[in-house]
């Protein structure tokens, strides 16, 4: 059997297509416009993501056996605004994760509704990106749209409800709406009443691998797919990529490199950090997990690429740096604001330390430098919560560099496993779909059979002892000038 994996990424959407056995048979891309109609929102049409969904489809399974299609499964973008009128229409475009208008919003959340109360109802506080302080900016400021809502939703689920007709979610999405009570894994009464809405207008809740129903007739006629191809509910991002890359389970962790960062430690257990410096979210394989976001990561690398010193040859870049934990260089990696530890939307992208012998080549490897010691941040907290991490998958763009790689392993002290694959949430949703149909007994057997790991990076001693100075210097930074970052707002 084939089962697709759809990743609605925030630049383009990616699908593939993978064998019962975990071959990949094909992968497609589809790019699609990001709208920024004022400074610091971000915007896409959900319009948009359809027509590439259903571009992609027909692309990615036009050699196949169409016939042997058991599933179509998700990972998406997390915490972005989809609203839908009582027909079912988009009432406006959604507002995606990195967007920073709710400010106001959050504020109102974190130190009026109070933080406390924030993480009793939903294991969270609030942060700019996330789907209730959009739900309340929305309220406030486009009160004529708001009151036109039936259905709230997010980016995936748009594309799993126009496949299916059903209006759904999965848990380890829904976590990052500040809207759920992940311990309890239902909706959060006082959060609906807080943002005034019903909990009729929020999707029917899911496992990541559950079928949420099978293929509309309409369109397994116009796909030529089996109508018995189930759709199934699919993960965010990072869920799906923990899946993809085996970090399923209790204690394994994973380090993304996309546009966004995260590092992804799956748990049997339900924890919290007492300053909720980390995300504590449901896991995509019926567990839990913890996690570390920043909004700017192999996207801080392509900033400086293609923007700043203009070249598409990150390769030839980064082989110019020759000598490692020796940078008096540090960059901060804010571009667009920060969640994870800091949750800051005024935080900016910083270089300090510049002198006159400073090359370009120094200025390349702070920025690569700059995104793993915030990934340490958020790493350091984990490792506060007893939690013991001796190795880590990696997946993501950022991934492909393996002078990147070797930072991340000395930055942080641990192993870094690369495996196969490194398509991480279009393969994990891939693999979702094939639990779903049966193809494995869980998410887990899943992991277990599919991933594997082809390269493992050894952190070297007198190097992570270089990094262990430069990561104490780095932490000094943003406390320093965070109040200059309000000021300049």
């Amino acid at each position: 059997m084939y089962y697709i994996g759809v990743d609605l990424g925030t630049s383009a959407v990616k699908l593939l297509l993978m064998e019962g056995n975990g071959r990949i048979a094909n992968i497609v891309s589809r790019e699609y416009q990001l709208f920024f109609p004022h400074p610091g929102w971000s915007e896409q049409k959900p319009e948009d993501w359809w027509t590439a969904v259903m571009e992609g489809l027909k692309e990615l399974t036009k050699d196949a056996d169409k016939s042997q299609i058991g599933g179509i499964s998700f990972g998406g973008q997390m915490h972005g605004l989809v609203t839908l009128d009582k027909d079912d229409k988009v009432i406006r475009p959604a507002i995606l994760w990195n967007d920073g208008r709710t400010q106001k919003q959050t504020d109102y959340l974190n130190n009026v509704i109070g933080k406390d109360k924030l993480s009793d109802y939903t294991a969270n506080i609030a942060f700019a990106g996330f789907t209730a302080p959009k739900i309340l900016w929305m309220k406030e400021e486009e009160p004529e749209n708001f009151a036109k809502i039936a259905k709230i939703m997010l980016p995936k689920d748009y594309i799993a409800y126009m496949l299916s007709g059903v209006h759904c979610t999965d848990y380890s999405d829904a976590s990052g709406m500040l809207l759920l009570d992940v311990a309890h894994k239902c909706w959060s009464k006082e959060m609906i009443r807080i943002c005034g809405i019903t909990e009729d207008m929020l999707p029917q809740l899911f496992e990541s691998y559950d079928s949420v129903g099978t293929i509309k007739p309409e369109l397994a006629e116009e796909l030529d797919f089996p109508k018995t191809v189930k759709i199934v509910a699919g993960a965010g991002d990072n869920a799906a990529a923990a899946v993809g890359t085996g970090t399923v389970g209790d204690g394994k962790c994973n380090i993304s490199l996309g546009t966004s960062g995260t590092i992804f430690i799956s748990s049997k257990k339900f924890g919290v950090d007492e300053n909720n410096g980390l995300h504590s979210f449901d896991h995509s394989d019926g567990y839990f997990h913890l996690m570390g976001c920043m909004l700017s990561a192999a996207s801080c690398n392509k900033w400086w690429m293609d923007e700043i010193i203009g070249t598409k040859d990150y390769a030839a870049e980064q082989a110019k740096i020759s000598v490692l934990g020796e940078n008096h260089v540090y960059f901060l990696p804010y571009l667009m604001g920060e969640r994870s530890p800091h949750n800051n939307p005024n935080a900016r992208g910083t270089f300090i330390g510049m002198t006159m012998d400073t090359s370009r080549a120094d200025m390349t490897q702070a920025v690569l430098e700059g995104v793993a010691f915030a990934i340490r941040d958020s790493f350091e907290i984990a490792k506060s919560l007893g939690i013991k991490i001796e190795r880590t998958k990696i997946c993501g763009g950022g991934a492909k560099s393996p002078l990147w790689k070797k930072i991340i392993a000395n930055v942080l002290g641990i192993k870094v496993d690369v495996i196969s694959s490194e398509e991480g949430p279009g393969y994990g949703g891939a693999m979702l779909a094939a639990v779903a149909c049966g193809e494995y007994a869980s998410v887990e057997e899943a992991a277990e059979k599919l991933v594997e790991v082809v390269d493992t990076i050894e952190p070297d001693k007198a190097l992570v002892e270089k990094y262990n100075q430069r990561y104490a210097q780095f932490a000094k930074i943003y406390p320093t000038v965070k109040e200059l970052f309000n000021e300049i707002q």
